[in-house]
């Protein structure tokens, strides 16, 4: 099959719609997540727990060796998988609630982008890295510490990853992308987040109560239309409800 898309955490929420939107669109899509789902059946499924970076290595190396270069045309892999972690105030945190957060949403990612790029090299398609990132990045909120942080250092390898491979012949392309309000288990596990350990849990509830909360399918959707399109340019950060 010509296109290709790896997405990480495609067994629920944005990752999910990820999944379906592209394979419905004639993708080959393959899921790296920690649990599969038998409703996946039509998407190539393979179980890490991203959490323990000894994993990585080995499964990225078993989805590569099942995979065309010559009958490639399109080669895609989003950085989808994260955590929101504990939410309290730092000094409420214990070290492996803190590590295991920054693993997850910012190790995780700079080890498979380094793989991705690794096992790529010399293929002669299209290449593209997409992180899915978050206005947390830029805008802190008291009790996601980690959170932020971690989305602020993806941002951060986007930038130095384009920068890399901006002169590489036929590098790979990338993208941070910021989703907006997606109604997935993260923001339901926010809004059940006791008061007194996140003072903005008001504005969490008022997306829900509003309906200003999208649907994971229609996010997917703008982002998979964005990225045929090519409005995804090399090395931006973006915004989805800005198009």
């Amino acid at each position: 099959m010509g296109k290709i898309v790896i997405i990480t955490g495609a067994s629920k929420g944005l990752g999910l719609g990820l999944a379906n939107t592209y394979h419905k669109n004639g993708y080959r899509v393959i899921s790296i997540s920690r649990s599969s789902l038998k409703k996946l059946y039509t998407v190539e499924q393979y179980q890490c727990d991203l959490s323990k970076t000894d994993t990585i290595e080995s499964t990225m190396n078993e989805i590569f060796s099942h995979l065309d270069e010559n009958s490639t045309t399109n080669l895609t892999f989003i950085n989808n998988a994260g955590n929101l972690g504990t939410v309290n105030t730092l000094d409420n945190l214990t070290p492996s609630e803190i590590s295991y957060t920054i693993q997850v949403n910012l190790i995780a990612p700079l080890v498979l982008s380094s793989l991705f790029i690794k096992l790529s090299k010399g293929w002669e398609c299209k290449k593209q890295l997409f992180n899915i990132s978050s206005g947390a990045a830029v805008n802190p909120y008291e009790s996601w510490s980690m959170y932020c942080s971690s989305k602020a250092g993806l941002d951060m390898m986007t930038k130095v990853i384009f920068k890399e491979q901006k002169d590489v012949n036929n590098g790979v392309n990338i993208v941070s992308i910021y989703p907006g309000v997606v109604d997935t288990d993260m923001q339901a596990e926010v809004r059940n987040t006791p008061k007194e350990n996140f003072k903005s849990i008001q504005r969490f509830i008022d997306f829900y109560e509003h309906g200003d909360l999208k649907t994971p399918k229609d996010v997917a959707e703008k982002i998979y239309n964005l990225d045929t399109s090519g409005k995804l340019k090399n090395g931006h950060i973006l915004d989805v409800r800005n198009f």
